[in-house]
């Protein structure tokens, strides 16, 4: 097997409740935004992150890039515990780390020609290299080197973007949802992209989406979040072919069918994610479960991540039972 490049291990990450007025009433119960995650990466995959916007997703990726503190935990990349390391090192490290930011607009400098944004990289960590060869390993012409964030269209600068995170020949990349603000002709296209400089550079990737089926295309293993904790993950083609967790399974529902016979039956879980300072008691989804065995177990005891079949992981005490039936 190949071994992990990246590790995270009992990841925590708490932000502190609201501030009472006047320091009033009992402390502020803490925002569990992400609450004892752990995983690994092979070197040269792809782990795809999904889950409800408010999962932790996000969070996650850049909690691990050391964009926030973590609470507690370890990320271990390349065997080097980044959490633990000094600013000199750190700073070192991130040569080997990037991210490619959900909105291309925002994540740009819109004081700064592409060709000063993807140079500044470059200055930094002391590396030489061709402006003119990013913008064409992205599929970008030279000419766009002298334009500014507003003269190009969506699709361009979020390759502007992916030419930023490559400009400093990168390892491991976090790619924070970066298709969601495109047109689905383009997020094909970029996806595509994504795939190819995976293959030409031996990339990794944590590639954190909403859409299960936009990560069906690019995820060799699927990590489901809710609620700050990940309740299932297995390879992509078994977590697709058959969910363990109701979560899963509701989520893999609501994915457009372009085939009509092939359509399932969709599952609309009822209300809103319950509130991470909030967290209800048990298991945290089982205020929403649609799953048929739901018992009292389900709202008194907490389900483990654990192996349902070699490789597949659920957190649910029904998980040997799936709601199709299976």
């Amino acid at each position: 097997m190949t071994p992990p490049l990246v590790a995270v291990r009992d990841l925590v990450k708490h932000y502190a409740g609201e501030r009472r007025w006047l320091g009033l009433g009992p402390a502020p119960s803490p925002v569990r935004a992400v609450d004892g995650v752990s995983f690994s990466i092979p070197a040269g995959k792809t782990l795809g992150l999904v889950g409800e916007s408010g999962s932790g997703k996000t969070t996650i990726g850049r909690t691990m890039l050391r964009l926030q503190e973590p609470t507690s935990g370890k990320m271990l990349f390349d065997g080097s515990d980044v959490f633990s390391l000094a600013s000199g090192p750190l700073r070192a490290l991130r040569r080997r780390m990037q991210i490619v930011f959900q909105d291309p607009y925002s994540s740009l400098n819109p004081r700064m020609t592409v060709e000063e944004t993807l140079r500044e990289p470059l200055e930094i960590h002391g590396l030489k290299g061709a402006v003119s060869a990013l913008l064409d390993e992205v599929g970008l012409d030279a000419a766009f080197a002298k334009r500014y964030p507003h003269e190009l269209s969506g699709g361009q600068r979020q390759r502007v973007g992916i030419a930023r995170a490559l400009s400093v020949e990168p390892q491991f990349i976090v790619c924070d949802e970066p298709v969601s603000a495109l047109d689905v002709s383009v997020q094909a296209q970029v996806l595509n992209l994504l795939a190819d400089l995976q293959t030409k550079r031996r990339l990794t990737y944590l590639f954190i989406a909403h859409d299960l089926a936009v990560v069906r295309h690019i995820a060799d293993d699927v990590a489901v979040m809710y609620l700050g904790k990940i309740v299932e993950r297995a390879p992509a083609a078994e977590i697709y072919a058959l969910p363990r967790h109701p979560y899963t399974t509701a989520l893999l529902s609501a994915v457009p069918e372009p085939n009509p016979r092939a359509r399932k039956q969709r599952i609309v879980l009822a209300g809103d994610m319950p509130s991470p300072a909030r967290p209800p008691s048990g298991c945290p989804f089982h205020p929403r479960c649609p799953h048929p065995l739901k018992s009292e177990r389900c709202r008194t005891e907490i389900p483990p991540l654990r192996e349902i079949t070699p490789g597949h992981l659920a957190a649910c005490h029904y998980a040997e039972r799936p709601m199709d039936g299976r």
